[in-house]
């Protein structure tokens, strides 16, 4: 008998050292010990193992097989080759898992046993039910009244309970709810989410004894199930794509890990809608392989559904461009409207005149956050509100702050003027105190201040169009004629004022803003047309037209000659439905009712496929910067402490999430400024000296000012503030009691404050001041 065992155990010890090769055979990414006695069958079917020491064959997954090697009885047979280590090695796996298992269902049980909402001495209590249960139930253990659950529908009751007794145990609740909150540090807006209120409905319809799901479920199957839950909701978007049209955005991203991400959306009139995402750090990021990833999307999205392709003005993209004609002439490529008004304004922003008052207050405002004391005095002053004001991009800042210093003249110019000021050890008789105080009370300063506004505000009235959500195609390139026409006037029509703004707003504009596709929604928009019919007279704008209409009917010679001979004719005549007083009437006011497109719904009927062609157009957006909102998304989900998300976890959240903002769309708040960013320490610059200077673009890892230099342009805009900077500098943070937001209004003890109206006056209020004869711009 001793022979045979010690032939046993030989093979079974052979077997156990080849089970510990981890090459052998497949086997899931688990750091579970079962994987040294198994193997994977089919590499599809994750719970179907086989043993390596008998080759028996087992489903349920790897703690079966570990009880088949311990040879457990009960759920499986025993493995004949098993050696008494291998048995024993097992067993132990075995019982500390069953230990783990019970003592972490014991310690839930505790927790769960510490709750109690209900009092051990109160009667029951009945409540009348007009609503999803058809009768009355116990104010006691509630799983024996459990109905079907459904968080859509509301639930009405009829309480006879006494209303104390009621309070009280919502109160109790309301403790457990608030402790996990405070314990997981739970944002607390999160509690006013609409899905959350249905969570809570569901787990009392569901009754006593509900237990969280896992974190494997959160991560795995409910995240995938949420995922294809939230592609049915989507189905109204899809069929706008095929109605309407459609706008192909992309944009790149580094994360916390310095992973490069490339992420996809769709744009149409009824918002932006996230489809992908892929983690790119392997490749390079070419035209080609910008133009791959676009065209696939193309294809999935419907290559007839697809008017636009919209990124930033990058070389690579623009490459990427290039190879989309060639495949696919009849779909555009549009640059980014938001980007380029950004180019303009961050142009003339660089020009002397402005520069130097941009300075001046960036220098004040660095001062006031330097120190304690100096900010004291400016929250006194100005009833706790900010004059730094962050902005989305580093010009949005400045522009937004200089609006905050003018709103605050008067209060800044009280607040240095003061007793207080004068006797602190920052007041103007000390060597820092001096060019602050000559700053506030210098007349050229805020004659200078208001000169950028007035220069600057009509390309942020743009700035706002193409940055929202509403389609901007047929606005962007009447609006920013107007914005010129405005600079002019602000430049009281001084040539040698206005000249070099201009200059820069037709450098940037050429070849962005000015496309076939710009000029031929300019003059479909009745908007515009219908004002001035002299648009028409413009060879460039015909020009445009005539090329749009090829692109959109390629090689259809009969349907471009219907539109262009007969159709458009009848639309700049006049003809039938377009004569109509109420077709003029309808145009007329650029305000929230009015839809260009819903207008050549009532009126272009007579001509069919112009009708279409302009919808089409007009639907569209300019920008691809609901593309680039996303990465507040990622941000979001992809923080410190969730670092570790896998590229594809991460997408299906961001999908999860950021769609489910266009589908709760009604229920959802009015939109903040675009502009404006939510975080002080996007406003480096303008609170702590040389903040700006080691913002780095995470492509290459150097500073955008010596990729500038380097480069020998000044086409190196830097994007949104985000997770994409993750520059070598660890920003400062402003703390409540040193930073108070715009739209926080506590009161101090002790003190009482009548707080001023901070709103938006962006566009009026500037402008009574006269530019001095000699300025140079």
């Amino acid at each position: 008998m001793s022979q045979p065992m010690s032939q046993s155990q030989n093979v079974s010890s052979a077997a156990s050292n080849a089970a510990t090769d981890s090459s052998t055979g497949l086997k899931r990414a688990s750091n579970d010990m079962g994987w040294e006695y198994g193997i994977l069958v089919d590499p599809t079917n994750l719970d179907k193992i086989q043993c390596k020491l008998c080759g028996k064959i087992m489903s349920s997954g790897i703690s079966r097989l570990k009880k088949h090697i311990a040879q457990i009885k009960g759920s499986v047979s025993s493995c004949p080759n098993a050696s008494k280590e291998d048995i024993a090695k097992c067993k132990a796996a075995v019982e500390e898992g069953s230990k783990k298992k019970k003592d972490k269902l014991q310690a839930a049980k505790e927790i769960r046993e510490e709750v109690t909402i209900i009092e051990e001495d109160g009667d029951d209590e009945e409540v009348d039910i007009v609503g999803t249960r058809k009768r009355p139930h116990t104010l006691g253990p509630m799983d024996k009244y459990v109905s079907d659950i459904n968080p859509g529908k509301k639930m009405m009751g009829q309480q006879t309970i006494s209303a104390t007794f009621l309070k009280a145990r919502i109160e109790k609740v309301d403790s457990f709810l608030a402790r996990w909150v405070y314990e997981a540090g739970i944002p607390f807006h999160a509690i006013d989410n609409n899905s959350f209120a249905q969570f809570c409905e569901a787990v009392g319809q569901f009754g006593v004894g509900y237990q969280p799901p896992s974190q494997y479920k959160l991560r795995e199957p409910l995240l995938k199930a949420e995922v294809e839950r939230t592609k049915k909701c989507l189905k109204k978007q899809e069929e706008e794509w095929a109605s309407m049209g459609c706008s192909i955005m992309t944009d790149a991203w580094s994360d916390r890990k310095r992973r490069s991400i490339m992420n996809l959306c769709v744009n149409c009139k009824e918002g932006t809608t996230f489809l992908s995402s892929k983690e790119t750090s392997d490749e390079s990021h070419t035209g080609e392989y910008i133009f791959n990833y676009v065209d696939k999307v193309i294809e999935e999205v419907g290559p007839k559904n697809v008017v636009q392709v919209v990124t930033d003005n990058a070389s690579n993209n623009m490459a990427a461009a290039e190879l989309l004609k060639i495949k696919r002439p009849n779909i555009f490529w549009s640059s980014c409207a938001t980007h380029t008004i950004n180019l303009m304004l961050e142009g003339i922003g660089k020009l002397p005149k402005f520069k130097g008052v941009i300075e001046k207050a960036k220098a004040f405002t660095i001062f006031i956050y330097a120190h304690h004391t100096t900010l004291a005095f400016m929250r006194k002053a100005t009833k706790k509100r900010d004059i730094v004001r962050p902005g989305v991009t580093r010009f949005a800042t400045s522009f937004l702050t200089l609006q905050s210093l003018a709103e605050k003249k008067e209060a800044l110019k009280g607040m240095v003027t003061s007793n207080e000021w004068g006797k602190s050890k920052w007041g103007p008789s000390s060597t820092k105190g001096k060019t602050p105080y000559a700053t506030v009370l210098s007349i050229s300063f805020w004659n200078g201040v208001s000169l950028c506004l007035k220069v600057f505000a009509p390309l942020v009235k743009v700035l706002r169009l193409v940055d929202g959500d509403r389609p901007s195609m047929g606005f962007v390139y009447g609006e920013l004629q107007k914005a010129k026409q405005e600079i002019i006037e602000a430049c009281q029509s001084k040539e040698a004022q206005y000249k070099p703004i201009l200059e820069i707003i037709d450098a940037k504009a050429q070849g962005r803003l000015d496309s076939p596709l710009h000029l031929t929604a300019y003059l479909l928009n009745p908007f515009y047309f219908y004002k001035d019919q002299t648009i028409q007279n413009d060879s460039s704008i015909m020009e445009a037209v005539i090329e749009c209409v090829e692109r959109f009917y390629p090689e259809d010679v009969d349907a471009q000659g219907d539109v262009i001979n007969k159709e458009l004719l009848m639309y700049k005549n006049k003809v039938g439905m377009f004569g109509k007083i109420v077709a003029a009437k309808g145009c007329e006011a650029n305000n929230d009712n009015y839809d260009p497109v819903g207008w050549w719904s009532n009126y272009g009927n007579s001509t069919p496929k112009l009708q279409r062609m302009a919808m089409r157009i007009l639907a569209l957006t300019s920008s691809s910067s609901g593309c680039e909102r996303n990465w507040s998304t990622f941000e979001g989900i992809h923080t410190k402490k969730r670092n570790r998300l896998d590229a594809t976890r991460m997408s299906n959240l961001v999908y999860v999430q950021f769609n489910a903002k266009l589908i709760n769309k009604k229920a959802r708040r009015k939109e903040k400024d675009v502009l404006l960013a939510s975080e002080a320490t996007y406003a480096q610059g303008w609170i702590v000296e040389g903040g700006d200077d080691d913002e780095v673009e995470p492509g290459s890892g150097l500073t955008y000012e010596l990729l500038a230099t380097t480069m020998g342009v000044d086409e190196v805009f830097m994007p949104r503030r985000s997770g994409r900077n993750v520059g070598v500098r660890e920003p400062r943070e402003l703390h409540e009691e040193d930073f108070v937001s715009e739209d926080d209004s506590e009161e101090e003890e002790n003190e009482e404050i009548d707080f001023e109206s901070d709103g938006d006056q962006v566009l009026e209020g500037y402008g009574g001041e006269e530019i001095e004869e000699g300025d140079e711009l």
